[in-house]
């Protein structure tokens, strides 16, 4: 029986990681096309690459054609095998410009989606003086569910991220920062948009669109009287439905503010059907040393203790 040659021998080099990182950013895109202005090479350069790429590593990482662009289930791998690649290079140069007084390297940070309107602006405040501190520190924020979120802080490709606390891992270190207040909303041309009182009786014939990501039983429990007709990702999706006149459902206050000033959305009942959510800034622990990681956490503790 032959053997299965081995493709990738030998110590990485400067032009692997090269390739690497253009597939990074191709896969990214969602092509090569989306890629050339990203990357500020031609797509014939960017082809090529793929091509030393695919033979330096003995595999097919993508389909690319008349039909469009998509990833074999190699390539899928192989891009997340890059991202803890990069985030571990990225935290040894983070780890040696630490050493030095002025702050350089990446902030990798994860965020639940619509916080940005939180009246407390912790998060936003400790981006700014981690700035101040640091003018060449490169931050970048992916928006992503909490359970990606928290797979991410834990194999190193996200340095820190903001979630609901839901629950807690063993591999991680929760500091506290935000309690947020949701209500149930319903918007204009609802029939209940008017109705002053609202009875239990009168929701429950309403159709009502329910989160499709992780809840407290506490929470659960609002839902379950509820007329499940819509579901959604996040709570833009469940605006938009609300917002469509259609359906009731729960929103954050800070979120829905906007449209209950411009007299859009009103709350139903609120001393009655809304619930918290507390929030929490992760981190791994036993992570190597990071001065910009630790600044930003300083920068965050100081501003809650304020």
């Amino acid at each position: 029986m032959s053997r299965r040659k081995e493709a990738l021998t030998g110590q990485l080099s400067d032009a692997d990681l090269r390739l690497l990182r253009i597939y990074r950013k191709v896969v990214e895109c969602g092509g090569f096309s989306a890629a050339e202005v990203e990357l500020n090479i031609s797509r014939a350069a960017i082809s090529m690459a793929m091509n030393d790429l695919e033979t330096r590593l003995g595999l097919r990482l993508c389909q690319r054609g008349r039909s469009g662009f998509s990833l074999t289930e190699e390539g899928a791998e192989v891009y997340e095998a890059i991202l803890q690649l990069l985030a571990a290079v990225e935290g040894f140069r983070t780890r040696v410009n630490g050493l030095h007084a002025w702050l350089k390297g990446e902030l990798n940070i994860g965020i639940t989606d619509n916080l940005v309107t939180m009246p407390e602006m912790h998060i936003t405040n400790a981006l700014s003086a981690l700035k101040e501190r640091g003018p060449d520190v490169r931050i970048n924020i992916r928006m992503i569910p909490p359970s990606d979120i928290e797979l991410a802080v834990l194999d190193g490709r996200l340095h820190t991220g903001v979630i609901p606390a839901l629950k807690t891992l063993p591999g991680l270190h929760y500091l506290s920062l935000y309690e947020e207040t949701s209500q149930l909303y319903c918007a204009s041309g609802h029939s209940l948009f008017d109705a002053e009182p609202v009875t239990e009786e009168q929701l429950a014939n309403c159709d009502a669109v329910v989160p499709a990501y992780a809840q407290t039983p506490e929470v659960k429990a609002l839902h379950e009287p509820l007329r499940a007709a819509a579901s959604a990702t996040d709570r833009e999706g469940i605006a938009f439905l609300i917002l469509s006149g259609r359906y009731i459902g729960y929103l954050p206050t800070h979120y829905a503010e906007q449209w209950v000033r411009d007299g859009r959305m009103r709350a139903l009942n609120p001393d009655r059907w809304h619930y918290l959510t507390h929030y929490s800034a992760i981190t791994r622990k036993g992570a190597p040393p990071n001065l910009v990681l630790e600044s930003y956490l300083e920068e965050l503790d100081r501003l809650m203790k304020a």
